[in-house]
């Protein structure tokens, strides 16, 4: 027989436990002619009786002790799971998936590391990736996105700071060709960008706007690529203000331009937000965006 209704074994299982009609129909908010109506199908299908019925109640035959047993059995394993799952909930520990672009990474490996000190229970697990995963699939439980923030009404989206972008280039590429003297100057210098541009990241597009393909002498799978041939001295490309400032020889060749500014967001699930664990890292990221430097 295919078990297609749970709630006839339900009912039978507390007629079982509490001998009478009116004693299951009240635990379980329902009627007494649901549980008789209940009973009378699951025998039928069965093709045993599971109960006795007398004056004072109903009886338990062979058949319906044996389902007793089993579905006692049954119930306390759905509360242990019910516990456990309960469980993982409330605690901060566990894995936790994080996904950022890569012009995120360092940033985010400080602040991974200083949350597992203080959850040293959570297991990290850092996806740097241009492709926005499904959070809806489980692909990741915090995203960290760049542009615009998207509509699905399934995320919770939270703006979480915005990255300054400028154009650098070494010490080395100026001293071979010389500083970049304006915009008006582009076409006399070499640059640095990624191969495929994502218009509606601001700085891709300002690069794709302004510099001519000729001019474009290397291209790269990725920002952390370009960051790479830049800090090699190149040719000129954009990066986060935070990194092109601390590294050495490098030289800011114009004035920063807000709208080469990246706005991040903060993106979980409508399912998984509330959970101590995410609620816990997503709390914790707000406040050390802050402390970011330009961020």
């Amino acid at each position: 027989m295919n078990i297609d209704n749970w709630d006839e074994f339900r009912t039978a299982y507390q007629v079982a436990r509490l001998r009478t009609v009116s004693a299951a129909a009240e635990v379980l908010g329902v009627h007494h002619a649901t549980v008789i109506r209940h009973i009378d199908s699951l025998e039928g299908k069965l093709g045993a009786k599971l109960f006795q019925r007398h004056a004072r109640g109903y009886t338990p035959t062979e058949a319906g002790e044996d389902l007793l047993t089993v579905a006692g059995a049954t119930e306390d394993q759905l509360t242990q799971l019910a516990g456990r799952i309960h469980g993982r909930g409330a605690s901060v520990s566990g894995e936790l998936i994080i996904t950022c672009l890569p012009q995120m990474s360092p940033l985010m490996a400080k602040t991974l590391t200083k949350y597992q000190i203080e959850h040293p229970e959570v297991r990290t697990n850092l996806i740097v990736d241009l492709r926005p995963l499904k959070l809806e699939y489980g692909e990741a439980h915090v995203a960290l996105r760049a542009g615009a923030p998207g509509n699905d009404l399934d995320n919770i989206v939270q703006e979480l700071g915005k990255l300054p972008m400028s154009l650098f280039a070494h010490r080395d590429y100026i001293f071979r060709h010389g500083p970049l003297n304006g915009i008006e100057d582009i076409p006399n210098h070499r640059f640095c960008r990624v191969a495929t541009l994502n218009t509606r990241v601001p700085f891709m597009k300002w690069i794709g706007d302004n510099v001519p393909e000729e001019n474009v002498v290397y291209k790269c799978s990725d920002t952390n690529t370009v960051q790479d041939a830049v800090l090699a001295g190149a040719g000129i490309g954009f990066l986060p203000r935070y990194m092109g400032n601390a590294a050495p020889d490098m030289v800011e060749v114009m004035d920063p331009n807000p709208e080469w500014f990246v706005t991040f967001w903060c993106v979980t699930h409508v399912d998984l937000h509330r959970t101590a664990k995410v609620s816990s890292f997503v709390s914790f990221l707000k406040e050390e965006a802050k402390t970011w430097p330009e961020l």
